[in-house]
């Protein structure tokens, strides 16, 4: 295999798992003429801070939620991909849940 292909590797991404302890909403942002607005979203995770750029002012995760997402480093930044972050749903109490709303 040719090794000028081999040097052009991306870093790999990553997961991470944990509880939500901050979100710190930086923004409006606009790049250039044309471009829609973005925010950048830094998120405190298990001690841990992540960049999350997205369209909307405020996420559908909150402060105390158990998050998974997939992640880049990017220099010295944790930079979320786009459309990778969610709650964490444990199977073992999911079930409990469900009955506790149903009630």
């Amino acid at each position: 295999m040719n090794k000028r292909f081999n040097s052009r590797r991306k870093n790999p991404k990553q997961q991470g798992r944990g509880t939500l302890e901050n979100i710190v909403t930086d923004g409006p942002h606009n790049e250039w003429l044309g471009m829609p607005d973005y925010y950048i979203h830094t998120l405190t995770v298990d001690g841990e801070e992540y960049n999350y750029l997205s369209p909307d002012e405020v996420l559908d995760v909150k402060v105390g939620d158990k998050v998974v997402f997939r992640y880049q480093l990017a220099g010295k930044i944790k930079r979320i991909d786009k459309r990778s972050l969610g709650i964490a749903i444990d199977p073992s109490t999911y079930l409990n849940q469900t009955t506790d709303d149903d009630d």
